[in-house]
Protein backbone atom coordinates (compact mmCIF):
# COMPACT_ATOMS: atom_id res chain seq x y z
CA UNK A 1 0.00 0.00 0.00
CA UNK A 2 1.43 3.31 -1.43
CA UNK A 3 2.55 5.89 1.79
CA UNK A 4 0.08 8.90 1.87
CA UNK A 5 2.56 11.74 2.21
CA UNK A 6 -0.10 14.26 3.58
CA UNK A 7 -0.61 11.84 6.83
CA UNK A 8 0.69 13.47 9.73
CA UNK A 9 3.42 11.14 10.93
CA UNK A 10 4.54 10.79 7.78
CA UNK A 11 5.35 14.91 7.90
CA UNK A 12 6.47 14.78 11.10
CA UNK A 13 9.39 11.96 10.18
CA UNK A 14 10.22 13.12 6.93
CA UNK A 15 11.16 17.06 8.23
CA UNK A 16 12.72 15.39 11.44
CA UNK A 17 14.81 13.59 9.31
CA UNK A 18 15.69 16.85 7.17
CA UNK A 19 16.35 18.85 9.88
CA UNK A 20 19.75 19.10 10.22
CA UNK A 21 20.26 20.39 6.64
CA UNK A 22 17.25 21.69 5.78
CA UNK A 23 17.75 25.51 6.18
CA UNK A 24 21.00 25.40 4.12
CA UNK A 25 19.41 23.02 1.49
CA UNK A 26 16.35 25.44 1.08
CA UNK A 27 18.62 28.43 0.73
CA UNK A 28 20.74 26.91 -1.99
CA UNK A 29 18.66 25.54 -3.84
CA UNK A 30 16.35 28.32 -4.35
CA UNK A 31 19.35 30.50 -5.20
CA UNK A 32 18.48 32.45 -2.00
CA UNK A 33 14.91 33.10 -3.11
CA UNK A 34 13.37 31.81 0.24
CA UNK A 35 15.11 34.97 2.02
CA UNK A 36 13.55 37.39 -0.17
CA UNK A 37 10.23 35.67 -0.23
CA UNK A 38 9.95 35.22 3.30
CA UNK A 39 10.73 38.90 3.58
CA UNK A 40 7.96 39.71 1.32
CA UNK A 41 5.48 37.41 2.96
CA UNK A 42 6.25 39.47 6.32
CA UNK A 43 6.16 43.17 4.55
CA UNK A 44 2.51 41.69 3.34
CA UNK A 45 1.78 41.28 6.91
CA UNK A 46 2.59 44.81 7.67
CA UNK A 47 0.42 45.72 5.05
CA UNK A 48 -2.60 43.77 6.03
CA UNK A 49 -2.00 45.15 9.47
CA UNK A 50 -2.18 48.96 8.77
CA UNK A 51 -5.00 48.11 6.44
CA UNK A 52 -7.13 46.30 9.63
CA UNK A 53 -6.53 49.85 11.39
CA UNK A 54 -8.82 51.10 9.02
CA UNK A 55 -12.71 50.40 10.27
CA UNK A 56 -15.84 51.88 9.86
CA UNK A 57 -14.25 55.26 7.62
CA UNK A 58 -11.66 55.78 11.07
CA UNK A 59 -7.91 55.19 11.65
CA UNK A 60 -7.87 52.68 15.19
CA UNK A 61 -5.22 54.32 17.47
CA UNK A 62 -2.08 51.85 17.95
CA UNK A 63 -2.26 50.36 21.49
CA UNK A 64 1.49 50.03 22.64
CA UNK A 65 0.90 46.16 23.86
CA UNK A 66 2.75 42.36 23.20
CA UNK A 67 1.73 41.59 19.61
CA UNK A 68 0.67 37.85 19.70
CA UNK A 69 2.07 36.36 16.39
CA UNK A 70 1.81 32.41 15.47
CA UNK A 71 3.70 31.00 13.35
CA UNK A 72 2.63 28.10 11.89
CA UNK A 73 4.78 25.25 10.27
CA UNK A 74 6.90 27.23 11.56
CA UNK A 75 10.52 25.11 10.59
CA UNK A 76 13.65 26.31 11.79
CA UNK A 77 12.12 29.63 12.50
CA UNK A 78 14.17 31.72 9.29
CA UNK A 79 10.78 34.22 9.19
CA UNK A 80 11.30 35.22 12.99
CA UNK A 81 14.14 38.12 12.43
CA UNK A 82 11.70 39.55 9.79
CA UNK A 83 8.79 39.14 12.05
CA UNK A 84 10.70 40.64 14.82
CA UNK A 85 12.67 43.38 12.83
CA UNK A 86 9.04 45.00 11.55
CA UNK A 87 7.06 44.33 15.37
CA UNK A 88 9.91 44.41 17.58
CA UNK A 89 6.99 43.79 20.57
CA UNK A 90 6.18 40.53 19.24
CA UNK A 91 5.73 37.42 21.39
CA UNK A 92 5.99 34.28 18.77
CA UNK A 93 4.15 31.41 18.97
CA UNK A 94 6.15 28.41 16.76
CA UNK A 95 3.63 25.80 15.63
CA UNK A 96 5.38 22.64 13.98
CA UNK A 97 4.88 19.16 14.26
CA UNK A 98 8.64 17.99 13.40
CA UNK A 99 10.27 18.08 16.93
CA UNK A 100 13.70 17.91 15.85
CA UNK A 101 12.96 21.31 13.44
CA UNK A 102 12.52 22.88 16.87
CA UNK A 103 15.29 22.21 18.01
CA UNK A 104 17.17 22.82 15.32
CA UNK A 105 15.47 26.67 15.33
CA UNK A 106 16.87 26.80 19.09
CA UNK A 107 20.00 25.38 18.59
CA UNK A 108 21.66 27.10 15.76
CA UNK A 109 19.68 30.14 14.95
CA UNK A 110 17.46 31.79 17.71
CA UNK A 111 19.27 31.13 20.81
CA UNK A 112 19.37 34.69 21.77
CA UNK A 113 15.31 35.50 21.13
CA UNK A 114 14.55 32.37 23.68
CA UNK A 115 12.31 34.77 25.34
CA UNK A 116 10.48 35.97 22.31
CA UNK A 117 9.08 32.64 21.05
CA UNK A 118 6.99 30.08 22.49
CA UNK A 119 7.27 26.32 20.65
CA UNK A 120 4.56 24.24 20.26
CA UNK A 121 4.81 20.63 18.68
CA UNK A 122 1.72 20.14 17.32
CA UNK A 123 -0.39 19.67 13.98
CA UNK A 124 -1.68 22.84 12.74
CA UNK A 125 -4.67 21.35 11.87
CA UNK A 126 -5.85 20.28 15.55
CA UNK A 127 -3.88 22.52 17.88
CA UNK A 128 -6.06 23.86 20.63
CA UNK A 129 -4.94 27.26 20.88
CA UNK A 130 -7.86 29.51 22.17
CA UNK A 131 -9.95 30.96 19.71
CA UNK A 132 -9.63 34.95 18.99
CA UNK A 133 -6.08 35.77 20.48
CA UNK A 134 -3.17 36.23 18.02
CA UNK A 135 -2.96 39.51 16.07
CA UNK A 136 -1.34 38.07 13.66
CA UNK A 137 -0.53 35.05 11.65
CA UNK A 138 2.39 33.60 9.79
CA UNK A 139 3.36 30.41 7.30
CA UNK A 140 5.93 30.16 5.29
CA UNK A 141 6.19 27.41 3.02
CA UNK A 142 4.43 25.02 4.82
CA UNK A 143 1.21 25.22 2.98
CA UNK A 144 2.43 22.45 0.40
CA UNK A 145 2.71 19.46 3.03
CA UNK A 146 -1.57 20.27 3.11
CA UNK A 147 -3.46 18.41 0.21
CA UNK A 148 -6.67 20.25 -0.17
CA UNK A 149 -8.82 18.67 2.14
CA UNK A 150 -6.65 19.52 4.63
CA UNK A 151 -5.81 23.39 3.54
CA UNK A 152 -9.75 23.73 3.94
CA UNK A 153 -9.50 23.06 7.65
CA UNK A 154 -6.55 24.63 7.75
CA UNK A 155 -8.22 28.12 6.68
CA UNK A 156 -10.74 27.38 8.88
CA UNK A 157 -8.18 27.29 12.32
CA UNK A 158 -6.40 30.41 10.89
CA UNK A 159 -10.02 31.91 10.99
CA UNK A 160 -10.37 30.44 14.62
CA UNK A 161 -7.69 31.73 16.28
CA UNK A 162 -7.42 35.20 14.37
CA UNK A 163 -8.92 38.14 16.50
CA UNK A 164 -10.96 40.04 14.76
CA UNK A 165 -9.00 42.93 13.25
CA UNK A 166 -6.42 40.67 12.79
CA UNK A 167 -4.06 40.15 10.21
CA UNK A 168 -2.35 36.92 8.02
CA UNK A 169 0.35 36.10 5.63
CA UNK A 170 1.34 32.60 4.18
CA UNK A 171 3.43 31.91 1.03
CA UNK A 172 4.33 29.21 -1.04
CA UNK A 173 6.75 27.56 -3.54
CA UNK A 174 4.18 27.18 -6.56
CA UNK A 175 4.39 25.95 -10.34
CA UNK A 176 4.71 28.95 -12.30
CA UNK A 177 1.99 27.99 -15.18
CA UNK A 178 2.27 30.29 -17.96
CA UNK A 179 5.60 31.52 -17.86
CA UNK A 180 7.76 30.60 -20.36
CA UNK A 181 10.46 29.35 -18.94
CA UNK A 182 8.56 27.13 -16.52
CA UNK A 183 9.88 23.86 -18.49
CA UNK A 184 13.27 24.88 -17.20
CA UNK A 185 12.08 25.60 -13.60
CA UNK A 186 10.20 22.73 -13.72
CA UNK A 187 13.34 20.36 -15.38
CA UNK A 188 15.54 22.32 -12.52
CA UNK A 189 13.25 21.34 -9.07
CA UNK A 190 11.83 18.28 -10.69
CA UNK A 191 14.97 16.88 -12.40
CA UNK A 192 18.33 18.86 -11.05
CA UNK A 193 17.32 18.72 -7.11
CA UNK A 194 17.17 15.19 -6.78
CA UNK A 195 19.45 14.30 -8.70
CA UNK A 196 22.15 16.75 -7.35
CA UNK A 197 21.06 15.00 -3.67
CA UNK A 198 21.53 11.58 -4.44
CA UNK A 199 25.13 12.53 -5.27
CA UNK A 200 25.84 14.69 -2.57
CA UNK A 201 23.31 14.20 0.28
CA UNK A 202 22.92 10.87 0.29
CA UNK A 203 18.84 11.88 1.31
CA UNK A 204 17.03 11.54 -1.93
CA UNK A 205 13.90 10.03 -0.47
CA UNK A 206 13.67 12.77 2.26
CA UNK A 207 14.28 16.62 0.10
CA UNK A 208 13.24 15.44 -2.97
CA UNK A 209 9.70 14.82 -1.81
CA UNK A 210 9.66 18.57 -1.18
CA UNK A 211 9.44 19.31 -5.04
CA UNK A 212 6.94 16.39 -4.70
CA UNK A 213 4.75 18.45 -2.76
CA UNK A 214 5.64 21.51 -4.63
CA UNK A 215 4.36 20.06 -7.87
CA UNK A 216 1.25 18.57 -6.39
CA UNK A 217 0.22 21.67 -4.61
CA UNK A 218 0.41 24.10 -7.21
CA UNK A 219 -0.19 27.55 -6.05
CA UNK A 220 -2.31 29.58 -3.32
CA UNK A 221 -5.57 29.42 -4.87
CA UNK A 222 -7.54 26.55 -3.33
CA UNK A 223 -6.08 27.84 0.01
CA UNK A 224 -7.19 31.67 -1.00
CA UNK A 225 -10.81 30.18 -1.72
CA UNK A 226 -10.96 28.53 1.65
CA UNK A 227 -9.64 31.53 3.70
CA UNK A 228 -12.62 33.54 2.02
CA UNK A 229 -15.40 31.02 3.10
CA UNK A 230 -14.25 31.07 5.86
CA UNK A 231 -14.69 34.38 6.54
CA UNK A 232 -11.25 36.64 6.07
CA UNK A 233 -10.53 39.11 3.61
CA UNK A 234 -8.25 37.65 0.92
CA UNK A 235 -5.55 38.85 -1.19
CA UNK A 236 -3.68 36.70 -4.01
CA UNK A 237 0.02 37.85 -5.46
CA UNK A 238 2.53 35.93 -7.90
CA UNK A 239 6.49 36.35 -6.50
CA UNK A 240 9.26 36.01 -9.28
CA UNK A 241 6.56 34.96 -12.79
CA UNK A 242 4.53 32.80 -10.17
CA UNK A 243 7.45 30.94 -8.57
CA UNK A 244 5.67 31.46 -5.03
CA UNK A 245 2.62 32.90 -4.70
CA UNK A 246 1.35 33.85 -1.35
CA UNK A 247 -2.41 34.76 -0.07
CA UNK A 248 -2.72 37.89 3.12
CA UNK A 249 -5.69 39.61 4.65
CA UNK A 250 -7.55 40.19 7.78
CA UNK A 251 -10.77 38.92 9.70
CA UNK A 252 -12.96 41.19 9.55
CA UNK A 253 -14.35 43.39 12.94
CA UNK A 254 -17.78 42.59 12.98
CA UNK A 255 -20.23 45.54 12.60
CA UNK A 256 -21.37 47.12 15.43
CA UNK A 257 -25.59 47.27 15.71
CA UNK A 258 -27.27 50.37 14.84
CA UNK A 259 -28.72 51.88 17.84
CA UNK A 260 -32.28 53.05 16.97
Amino acid sequence: MAQDIYDPAFVASLFDRCSTRYRRWSAVSSFGFVWLWRKQCVDRLVGQSNVARIHEGTLSPRIPKVTQVIDLMAGTGEVWPHVLGAFPRAQITAIDISPAMHAEAITKLHGTRAHKINHLTANALDDDLPANTADLLVATFGLKTFNKEQQTVLAGQIARILMPGGSFSLIEASDPIGWPLRPFYRAYLHGALPLIERLFLKAAQDFSMISTYTRNFENCRHMESALRDAGLKVTYKKHFFGCATSIAGTKPIAQKPVTP
